[in-house]
């Protein structure tokens, strides 16, 4: 199969789990109030703490590893300030979308690097695609709810989420074709990414995830890392 093909056909497949999250999240139906809550929020959880592992094991030690030092801890706190700035604009609008911001920042720079991998390691890169697609289940489902408010059409957000992981394809190009030997551009979109994750990890998703009557949603931000590390350990 042509590179390209490869590509497309991979990182389409592990966005599509964006749009699938957000049906299945469209189509919940708990009647029970409490296991509704334990249930939301330990999904919020999972995918926050599918957010960190991408974030501790993959965006920030790859990145750094093709930076200087210094540059790459400036890229980390530029990208946690320009979306303290994006997620402000947005409060003050009075919409949300901080799970969606995350999740792109997230899918976006490792569809690049999977792209890129498909250069050196195909095999490898079969296990990312994976590992995206099992982040993004959670993320997508969160990111819905996150999103969707009730005005709209259901599936007018489930669109737009069909849309967002179009990005998937031609981010996984432009990896294969432009960064599969520019490591340093690459290294800096993961960090720079990574810094605006961490703020929307601590400033939106954790307090949401919180439940005052369970300790669920915290093993689910647990269960969630482990998730990551797997397949961390998968693809070292």
């Amino acid at each position: 199969m042509q590179p390209y093909v490869f590509a497309i056909l991979l990182a389409g497949l592990a966005g599509l789990s964006m749009p699938l999250g957000g049906f299945l999240a469209w189509c919940e139906h708990i009647r029970n109030p409490k296991l509704r809550d334990e249930v939301l929020h330990a999904v919020a959880a999972f995918g926050g703490g599918a957010l960190t592992s991408a974030v501790a094991l993959v965006l920030v030690p790859e990145g750094a590893q093709a930076l200087p030092a210094v540059l790459a801890v400036l890229l980390f706190a530029a990208g946690g300030g320009v979306f303290y700035l994006a997620d402000t604009m947005l409060q003050k609008r009075g919409g949300s979308g901080a799970l969606l911001l995350a999740m792109l920042l997230d899918y976006v720079p490792e569809a690049m690097a999977l792209g890129a991998m498909l250069v050196a390691d195909a095999a490898t890169a079969w296990l990312l695609a994976l590992m995206i697609f099992l982040q993004n289940l959670p993320e997508g489902f969160a990111a819905f709810r996150d999103v969707w408010s009730g005005d709209s059409p259901a599936w007018h957000v489930l669109l737009a989420f069909v849309g967002l992981a179009a990005l998937g394809p031609v981010c996984a190009l432009a990896g294969l074709v432009w960064l599969a030997e520019a490591h340093a551009v690459l290294g800096a979109i993961m960090v720079f990414a990574a810094g605006g994750i961490l703020y929307l990890l601590f400033q939106d998703i954790a307090p949401k995830a919180h439940s005052s009557r369970s300790s669920v949603p915290a093993l689910g931000a647990v269960a969630g890392f482990a998730l990551g590390l797997a397949g961390h350990l998968l693809t070292v």
